[in-house]
């Protein structure tokens, strides 16, 4: 409903207010105030490097040469556009969305959900068992990557890490729309964000948190089944399922005229099953369920038929058995960066990184950039080159020296790890 969330927005009247603008290091005054707390968060993290290489990175299928398919890059801009037009007829904070929308994404792994199966995978130090948290997943990466590694030049071209707002960095960890929810509401506590063990299971701090992690969902559901359809990859046996599915739990038929309502109160924008029409309908259909006391809502008949378009996806389109080629290709080739980066360690204590990786140049400039900044393989180096970051990584111990090139390696895009795959395995 038109803003009915207003009077618990996040802003200056909200009793958490200076949680959510709460940042770990003061930034730099620019002088004029032309821009918000969260408008300087947008902007920061719209020209970090890791929202940069997006662009390349894997949505649903890998290293596309389609320039139509849809890339982790365009995935975010959905999500903001989604998000923040809900945010908007609700009545909540536009900026704090929009910032949260086009981060969220920024510490995702290549090849995608794969990569990041994969990495966690390669892992060792780690706790086994059935019920053994996740070492690496992507939310907690993107915070990760938003507190330690981007960095931007302040205005006397030091780098310096990004010292986001609580309230967007919160947004980055708990964004995770795998998870079929119906009344999401925040949760009360401003806590210890690297408290949180796993994905999906933390309610965002804030309202505006909230509408991304919805929108997530809202945004692949329908771009994913129009790749699909790209590629060739449903039959015409899918597409029969997809209409019963509508029909099922919309109750629109192909047979029956199309109209604003149905009988039952559901909108229907038309009569087709594509991006636009999925994307509209179910931002209608939010807007008008959500209100403060229930929280974020779908109606009952939308909630079903988003959790069977889920379901439809999955057996249609994320286990076809092409991109199961592929995962077998994107293990081959993390797991050879990662064996050959662990290999370097001894290297990296003797400050003597310029002996590997003749064969890959690419790997050895990015690898080694990487040490100076965030490790303490070379401090002195470090000063002359103006990083002003904080020594995430001691390449002297095994665990932490494991966790810098898993890092490094999540930073990689769809293409630039298959260049360096190539440069190992090329003779």
């Amino acid at each position: 409903m038109n803003d009915s969330f207003i009077q618990v927005r996040t802003d200056e009247n909200n009793p958490v207010w200076q949680d959510c603008i709460k940042r770990e290091n003061s930034l730099y005054s620019r002088g004029n105030g032309i821009r918000s707390e969260f408008e300087r968060d947008y902007t920061r993290l719209l020209h970090c490097l890791a929202f940069r290489r997006l662009k390349h990175k894997t949505q649903v299928f890998f290293a596309p040469q389609n320039d139509h398919v849809c890339t982790r890059m365009e995935h975010v801009m959905h999500v903001a556009s989604v998000s923040t037009t809900i945010a908007k007829h609700l009545g909540l904070n536009v900026e704090l969305t929009n910032a949260i929308a086009i981060g969220h994404d920024i510490g995702h792994a290549p090849f995608g959900h794969t990569g990041e199966d994969i990495l966690n995978s390669l892992i060792t130090f780690k706790q086994e068992g059935q019920n053994a948290g996740k070492k690496f997943w992507h939310e907690r990466n993107s915070l990760f990557f938003a507190d330690f590694i981007e960095t931007l030049q302040d205005p006397e071209g030091i780098e310096k890490n990004l010292d986001l707002t609580y309230a967007v960095r919160d947004g980055l960890i708990c964004h995770c729309g795998e998870i079929d929810q119906q009344g999401l509401k925040p949760r009360k506590e401003a806590m210890d964000l690297y408290d949180i063990k796993r994905p999906g299971m933390t309610s965002p701090f804030t309202w505006e948190g909230c509408i991304v992690k919805v929108s997530d969902k809202i945004a692949f559901l329908g771009r994913d089944i129009e790749d699909a359809r790209a590629y060739h990859l449903l039959d015409m046996a899918s597409y029969r399922q997809l209409r019963e599915i509508v029909a099922s739990t919309l109750g629109f038929g192909p047979n029956k005229k199309t109209s604003p309502r149905t009988t039952s109160g559901v909108h229907r924008s038309g009569r087709a099953v594509n991006t636009t029409v999925l994307i509209n309908d179910m931002i209608v259909d939010l807007t008008e369920n959500s209100n403060p006391q229930d929280g974020i809502c779908f109606s009952q008949p939308y909630f079903k038929f988003i959790t069977e378009l889920k379901r439809f996806s999955f057996a249609n389109i994320y286990n076809n058995w092409r991109l199961i080629e592929f995962q077998h290709y994107a293990r081959d080739i993390l797991g050879c960066l990662y064996r050959t980066l662990m290999k370097t360690q001894v290297y990296a204590q003797n400050r003597k990184m310029e002996q590997c990786f003749k064969y890959a140049p690419n790997l050895k400039k990015t690898f080694i950039d990487w040490l100076i900044k965030y490790s303490n393989y070379d401090l002195e180096k470090k000063s002359i080159m103006r990083f002003h970051t904080k020594e995430v990584f001691d390449v002297n111990k095994d665990e932490s020296y494991e966790k810098c090139v898993i890092e490094y390696i999540s930073g990689m895009t769809d293409q630039f790890a298959i260049t360096v795959y190539h440069e190992i395995i090329s003779f």
